[in-house]
Parts: C-alpha cells; structure tokens; sequence
C-alpha cells in the first residue's frame, strides 16, 4: 500500500514540529543519515515548496537523496519540481539555506550508489520492490 498525499505532507509536518519542540535536538539525523530541507519551485504555483528528506549519500557539501515517495508508483512532487527547474535551496542541521543545483543520477551513477544505499538502508530496496518505476536519486551540488 502506498502512502496517500496527506499521510506524506502530515509526517513532514510531524518531524518539523520534533525538531521545534526539542530546539533541533532531535530530527536533523534519521537512521544515521543527515537530513535535509530542500526548497524547490513548485511548477505549476511557481511558490516555493520544502520537504524533509534524509540523504544516504553525502560529503563535500553535496547530499544524495531518493526521490522513493515510500516505494508509490508515482514520483514525488519535489522531485517533479526539480526536474522543472533544478535550482534549489538546502539547509542541514537548521543552518541557513543555500542554492544549489540539483541533478538527476544517470544510469551508470544509479547503478554505482543504488547497492550501496541500499546495502546500509535497507528500507530502500523495499520501496523499490514495491513499484515498477525505477527509483531516481538526485544529487544535490553546491551552485
């Protein structure tokens, strides 16, 4: 079964409001992994939109994240938002936001980091096993 929209927009509003009410304590690491906020352009509003999403691949200031929606068939709206226009903002750790550019793995990428985000994150080859479309992941690169 594959989560609704709103079981989607009401657990990133859960995990805001832990990471309000502890200070950022808690909620800027999930399963070991940084999490980031990243702010797309939605591309039909034009607004900005943000979600919270944990990057299993990262260094130099770059993060990778997984555009699974929780292994739906469709594609999450940030990662279609993107794709309309690949300059975003991200904030880690409750720092300031900063453009970036994202970009979209290319198959011999996807086949180079698949196994080994999924080798430590096992949750992601579930979400995989669960739809037919392949799973993007995007790179998040200082601009």
């Amino acid at each position: 079964m594959n989560p609704p929209d709103f079981a989607l927009k009401a657990m990133n509003a859960a995990h805001r409001l832990v990471i309000r009410l502890t200070g950022g304590k808690v909620g800027y690491s999930a399963g070991g992994m940084p999490v980031v906020e990243l702010t797309t352009t939605g591309r039909r509003s034009g607004e900005p939109r943000t979600v919270l999403l944990t990057a299993p691949v990262h260094g130099d200031g770059s993060y990778v994240v997984v555009a699974s929606r929780g292994g739906d068939d469709r594609h999450p709206a940030w990662f279609l938002n993107l794709r309309a226009d690949p300059d975003v903002r991200v904030a880690v750790g409750g720092g300031p936001a900063v453009p970036m550019r994202a970009r979209i793995a290319d198959p011999d990428e996807r086949a180079r980091l698949w196994p080994q985000i999924t080798g430590r994150y096992r949750n992601y080859a579930g979400y995989q096993r669960s739809t037919e479309r392949e799973i993007p992941l995007v790179h998040l690169e200082p601009a």
